[in-house]
């Protein structure tokens, strides 16, 4: 078996409209519980948002804390899954279940070791 990192990107903004939200939510949650069921669910979370990031940069034999995300872009790392898994098709057919119930892209990545 094998873990993947299953990380959800959303754009930077304004969060959907409550009901909206609400139905991606119980989405979000029959997918989890199907991974949980299944056996393959190792942990997940969602992440505040990128204002309330901070950048820990080794810079000159020091380090320098930067508010803030890493970098600046349109979208941001939302939340995550992490799922233990038998193989790449596995997790893929996991990511697109759950980019169903997201509504957004999820990027799949394998662990080292």
């Amino acid at each position: 078996m094998t873990q993947y990192l299953l990380s959800v990107y959303q754009p930077d903004g304004p969060q959907p409209p409550q009901d909206e939200l609400q139905k991606i939510m119980a989405d979000v949650t029959v997918v989890d519980q199907e991974m949980r069921d299944k056996g393959v669910w190792v942990f997940s979370g969602g992440l505040h948002p990128p204002a309330t990031a901070t950048v820990v940069r080794p810079q000159d034999g020091d380090v320098l804390l930067t508010d803030g995300p890493f970098t600046e872009a349109k979208e941001h790392l939302g939340g995550f899954t992490i799922v233990d898994v038998p193989d790449l098709d596995a997790a893929l057919e996991w990511s697109r279940r759950l980019a169903v119930a997201t509504t957004l892209p999820i990027e799949v990545r394998p662990f080292q070791g």
